[in-house]
């Protein structure tokens, strides 16, 4: 579903991602870990269409991000890591906005913008101006706007930030049923516990370049010091091993 080739993005003189490789298949939930700076975002943005790359090429559903716009994002769901939101419209009015985007009928749109209010515990504020929403509602909102026309694809930039625990559970619950029925997830995440859980496959991105790359087991066996969870792969793989002795350290007793 997703397929990403020699993909290159270059600031000036900085390379923000350096001949990525990447394939990740319709129903899978693909974890994307990197340090901060390694080129996540930029990676999501160019996956987006968001981006020019500098060379390579990236797909949805077949469809050249460049060549075929329209199509790959009319395939994508995308939800970003800090979302804008017209604040004078209501979360109905939101919804419907997002939908006409999408070339959606209204009956179509409707029932689902009211089952994406209902789930996320937002009916009640359906008719009130997202001005007036916290964060988390704000947060909810833009992932119902992101899959509202039923996408093949959810690209997701830390999609869990500002969440309660209820909340934070309805969104992976959400995702573990699109996944179900075939759609292909990629997501960004500082959460390492929550890509464990949840991820089939996870990636770890450094300087630009794809370092590892399976499941938690497999990457267990490329990290060969790494005994623990993810968090501890995943500070082995990138090289700051050393951050949790030199922790327990300063937490030790004089």
């Amino acid at each position: 579903m997703i397929e990403i080739s020699g993909l290159v993005k270059k600031y000036d003189k900085v390379t923000a991602v350096d001949g990525l490789d990447l394939a990740v298949a319709g129903g899978e939930f693909f974890g994307f870990l990197g340090p901060n700076g390694a080129g996540k975002t930029t990676t999501i943005k160019v996956l987006a269409g968001l981006l020019k790359p500098t060379a390579g090429t990236a797909r949805v559903g077949g469809h050249d991000i460049l060549k075929e716009p329209v199509q790959a994002k009319s395939i994508i769901g995308y939800i970003p890591d800090r979302p804008f939101i017209y604040e004078k419209l209501t979360g109905r009015e939101y919804l419907k906005f997002v939908a006409d985007l999408y070339g959606m009928e209204p009956r179509r749109s409707r029932p689902r913008a009211e089952r994406f209010l209902e789930f996320f515990d937002l009916a009640e504020y359906g008719d009130e101006l997202v001005d007036g929403y916290s964060h988390g509602m704000r947060q909810k909102l833009i992932i119902s706007g992101a899959l509202i026309h039923e996408p093949k694809a959810v690209i997701v930039d830390e999609p869990l930030v500002g969440l309660d625990p209820k909340g934070a559970r309805q969104v992976k619950q959400l995702f573990s049923d699109l996944c179900g029925k075939g759609v292909c997830l990629f997501m960004s995440t500082h959460s390492l516990g929550v890509a464990e859980a949840m991820c089939h496959r996870v990636g770890i991105i450094q300087k630009g370049r794809m370092i590892a790359l399976g499941t938690v087991e497999e990457l267990r066996l490329q990290a060969r010091n790494a005994r623990g969870g993810l968090e501890e792969i995943f500070l082995e793989l990138t090289g700051d091993k050393d951050m949790q002795s030199l922790a327990d350290s300063l937490q030790s007793p004089a």
